[in-house]
């Protein structure tokens, strides 16, 4: 009888030992993805995010449930720009320094967000510098340079985009072919609107928003501006049933970075991180909406050289006034924030979530 007990008990564990867990078992399903909230802090590595949990004594993003790290490295350089960056995230597709929207060749490829608008779901870009800038444009322009921003501006007037929020009027109105967009844009159904107020007050619809001649201030002095602007377009968003995707862009992390200053990367990275639990808040309120946070480069080599916690204080050292090749993080939270754990490819992000919305 002991014998048998025991003969059971070995086999039992034997079992077990060959049965796949959840998560192993490659035939289980992935969970239902509708809504993805893409949140790009612009030349935001490890060393930038540490910096603004010592300042500000916590970030929302040490919520995420999940955490990678991603190579962020050009077709044509170890060290990518934002326009490389930005595309890779966009289109899953490695191309030159420079170039927006297009491959190595100078071939246009289709973004995440082309994707989810044909089909049908709603999209939005929000940015805190001119949404004609590199890292937005990725996700609509398809441009041989990056500096090309009122064929950029046009590019946004013939897309199907639902609503953008960021700063670049000029690009729009004060052209060398001396063209006004905004009434093309008008025409397409968009509410226009050049101030935050306006933006506060559109309740429905298409949004054009474009509220600064170039960039929006540097923080603290543009206020509320980052996390207003994601919640209103959440608010607009979310009234499509089929979903719907936003790219969220905290863009001067990286001008701190290229200016060496420590203040101004770590203010950045404090405000971004305020628009990270606009999005985790909705996530968790909406079930089927992934968050993923992520860099499109790390800038300034920084490196954290001594601080003081209890004071918020971190002494840095920056390794160069450019952009790095160092790894980036990547945080996940929400349905389906399993799969962006490990260490990949920047052009896997784009992958994966066109995997999730199962196009």
């Amino acid at each position: 009888m002991t014998y048998r007990l025991f003969l059971f008990i070995a086999l039992s564990f034997l079992l077990l030992q060959c049965t796949p867990t959840q998560g192993e078992n490659k035939s289980d399903p992935k969970p239902e993805v509708k809504n993805v909230i893409l949140l790009i802090g612009d030349g935001m590595g490890v060393s930038q995010v540490y910096s603004g949990i010592t300042a500000n004594k916590s970030l929302n993003m040490e919520k995420a449930q999940f955490v990678g790290l991603s190579k962020t490295y050009s077709a044509n350089d170890y060290i990518t720009d934002s326009a490389a960056g930005g595309t890779a995230l966009a289109t899953g597709t490695k191309t030159n320094n420079g170039a927006i929207g297009v491959d190595e060749n100078g071939n246009a490829v289709k973004s995440i967000l082309e994707y989810a608008a044909e089909n049908g779901l709603s999209t939005g870009l929000v940015a805190s510098c001119a949404i004609t800038h590199a890292t937005p444009a990725s996700f609509v322009a398809h441009q041989l340079k990056r500096g090309m921003q009122e064929e950029i501006a046009v590019d946004f007037v013939n897309s199907d985009i639902t609503l953008f929020i960021g700063g670049g009027r000029k690009y729009f109105v004060d052209r060398e072919d001396k063209q006004n967009l905004l009434p093309q844009l008008e025409a397409k159904g968009f509410k226009v609107a050049l101030d935050m107020e306006s933006v506060m007050n559109t309740e429905s619809g298409k949004l054009a928003a474009l509220i600064a001649d170039e960039h929006p201030a540097t923080y603290p002095e543009r206020g509320e501006f980052l996390p207003e602007s994601v919640g209103k377009a959440l608010e607009l968003l979310k009234d499509n049933e089929k979903g719907f995707f936003l790219m969220v862009e905290g863009s001067q992390i990286d001008w701190g970075g290229h200016a060496n200053e420590v203040e101004y990367t770590v203010n950045e990275v404090i405000d971004f991180d305020r628009a990270v639990k606009v999005a985790f808040d909705f996530a968790d309120q909406n079930p089927g909406t992934l968050v993923v946070v992520t860099a499109d480069h790390e800038t300034g080599a920084m490196s954290i050289t001594g601080g003081d916690l209890s004071k918020g204080e971190v002494n840095v050292s920056w390794g160069s006034s450019g952009h790095s090749a160092i790894m980036v993080p990547v945080f996940s939270y929400g349905t389906a924030a399993i799969e962006f754990a490990g260490i990949y490819e920047n052009t896997d992000i784009f992958k994966k979530i066109l995997e999730l919305y199962n196009f």
